[in-house]
């Protein structure tokens, strides 16, 4: 019986059991979710005298999956399994003849494909066999609203908290890239900390993100609409373009007024409702009671609007030769005005 696809923590736990299963196909955006199995497997699997005879891996771009199947078909010397550990099987060009592999596996191996940055066809008769004796996982990209809840729990188990303000901090700056996320968290996991507490000030000396000039400060001015503190965080995203680029203070600009838009339609605005109804830490609900009392409906819709245009215009529609420090202050001042 296959894991279910998408189910990250049931396959890990499956294996930290040693609840095996003959094949297991890791595809997806998400680079992450694929390393951290495949890993395990290769690391936990076999011990390291096993593993000399037993465990073999191999690379898509010089390897055919009728060679992968000749390999997966022998036995293991002196152990009960054998492990097959096939990396950017996103590039094996026959793919469809694991099928004749799969309608008898061989039990005695472990058989692990890490097809990255894409998924295969779900129509292909080797996935509908694939689903009857094995893993097949979609490792998906997370949305925005899914990164604050994974800081928080992977620095739970490590053993450390992390403020909702710090959360929003290395959302902003590091976005969607769990990879990219967890490299950053590891170095935070590693200082010491007071109380084992992540707090913006942590943030800001391990990460290399100014506290006081960041996207959750410019969107904090422009709630509360302190025209020159907004302006002096843009000078400062204009002096250092590489670590402020306009397209991700868009991304979170374009998230906040877009929720805002929907606050005006939650009846319960109290702040756990909000933050229910949202998807945000309940420390934010009271941003968006600020901001409503600051702009109204018809407001909002604009914003929207000249987010979407800026956005263009942050990719060279009808802005050539204008920089993305001078687009950033005329946004805001049409946002302010």
């Amino acid at each position: 019986m296959a894991a279910k696809a998408n189910d990250f923590q049931t396959i890990l736990s499956d294996l930290k059991q040693k609840r095996y299963l003959p094949v297991y196909f890791l595809m997806g955006e998400e680079s992450y979710y694929i390393d951290e199995i495949s890993n395990y497997i290769q690391n936990n699997v076999l011990s390291e005298e096993e593993r000399e005879f037993n465990q073999v891996i191999v690379y898509g771009d010089s390897t055919t999956t009728k060679e992968v199947i000749t390999m997966a078909r022998r036995y293991p010397m002196m152990s009960k399994y054998v492990v097959i550990i096939v990396k950017e099987a996103q590039n094996l060009s026959d793919l469809d003849l694991l099928s004749f592999y799969l309608q008898k596996p061989q039990t005695s191996t472990i058989l692990c494909f890490c097809h990255k940055y894409k998924k295969v066809d779900s129509r292909k008769k080797f996935v509908k066999d694939l689903e009857k004796v094995g893993v097949l996982f979609e490792s998906k990209k997370l949305y925005d609203n899914q990164v604050p809840p994974f800081i928080v729990n992977y620095l739970k188990e490590k053993g450390l908290n992390i403020d909702p303000k710090a959360t929003q901090l290395l959302t902003d700056l590091l976005g969607t890239d769990l990879s990219k996320v967890v490299n950053e968290l590891d170095k935070l996991c590693i200082s010491k900390l007071p109380n084992n507490l992540v707090t913006a000030d942590v943030v800001s000396e391990n990460v290399g993100i100014n506290k006081d000039f960041n996207n959750f400060e410019l969107l904090s001015a422009l709630v509360n609409k302190d025209v020159m503190k907004a302006y002096r965080i843009a000078r400062y995203f204009e002096q250092n373009p590489k670590n402020n680029p306009l397209v991700l203070t868009i991304t979170v600009l374009f998230n906040f007024f877009s929720n805002l838009m929907l606050y005006y339609y939650i009846p319960d605005k109290s702040p756990y409702n909000v933050a229910k109804e949202l998807g945000v830490n309940v420390y934010f609900a009271k941003d968006y009671q600020t901001a409503a009392s600051k702009y109204n409906g018809w407001k909002t819709m604009e914003i929207i609007s000249l987010l979407r245009i800026y956005d263009a215009k942050s990719k060279g529609v009808d802005s050539i030769g204008v920089s993305d420090g001078e687009l950033l202050k005329e946004l805001i001042y049409r946002i302010l005005h």
